[in-house]
């Protein structure tokens, strides 16, 4: 023979084959009293699994929130000291500078006193002060003198000044100003 089986040689190994399976399940399965033992304790295993499930999410929870919490406090006191930093560093430099534009005014003062005289610096800014304080009078002044001039001619000053000259029941006629102008109607 060349090597090749024929089929009932194939079927026979077959055979063989299987019982040998059998044989080492019958050597390594469980009894009875066993399997029913075995599920018995797996059973109880499920119940502590899930009753651990429960009490393993709550503490999870109560850690994350801990966890959070302390996140929290620690951005704060760090975004506290950052801005503290901020402030204080903020406030040294405009401190400096104020010192050197204190220091450069006084040079420059002192610079304009060489350069022009003491009093000729100071005869300029009394100028300039009280031109400043005249222009300030005229423009309140101009607003009286303009009141005194309608309250004079208010024929001439009532339609330039937005009023409306109005002829009352007894034919005498008044210059009347709307506080509140009437709303047109559309129609």
């Amino acid at each position: 023979m060349s090597g090749v089986k024929d089929p009932f040689e194939i079927l026979a190994d077959e055979i063989t084959l299987i019982r040998r399976q059998v044989d080492h399940l019958q050597r390594t399965s469980l009894d009875k009293d066993e399997a029913e033992a075995f599920n018995v304790r797996v059973a109880e295993v499920l119940n502590s699994l899930a009753e651990v499930a429960p009490a393993l999410q709550k503490v999870m929870q109560r850690d994350l929130a801990q966890a959070a919490l302390d996140v929290r406090r620690h951005a704060v006191e760090a975004a506290q000291g950052a801005a503290r930093e901020a402030i204080e560093k903020s406030h040294a430099e405009s401190l400096k500078a104020a010192k050197d534009l204190s220091r450069a005014a006084g040079e420059a003062r002192r610079e304009a006193w060489r350069w022009f005289g003491g009093f000729w610096v100071w005869l300029a800014s009394i100028g300039a002060t009280g031109a400043l304080i005249g222009a300030l009078a005229v423009f309140w002044l101009q607003g009286h003198a303009d009141a005194k001039a309608f309250g004079e001619y208010p024929r001439i000053f009532c339609t330039s000044a937005g009023g409306q000259i109005v002829t009352n029941p007894e034919g005498r006629r008044f210059c009347a100003l709307w506080v509140d102008p009437p709303t047109q109607s559309g129609g």
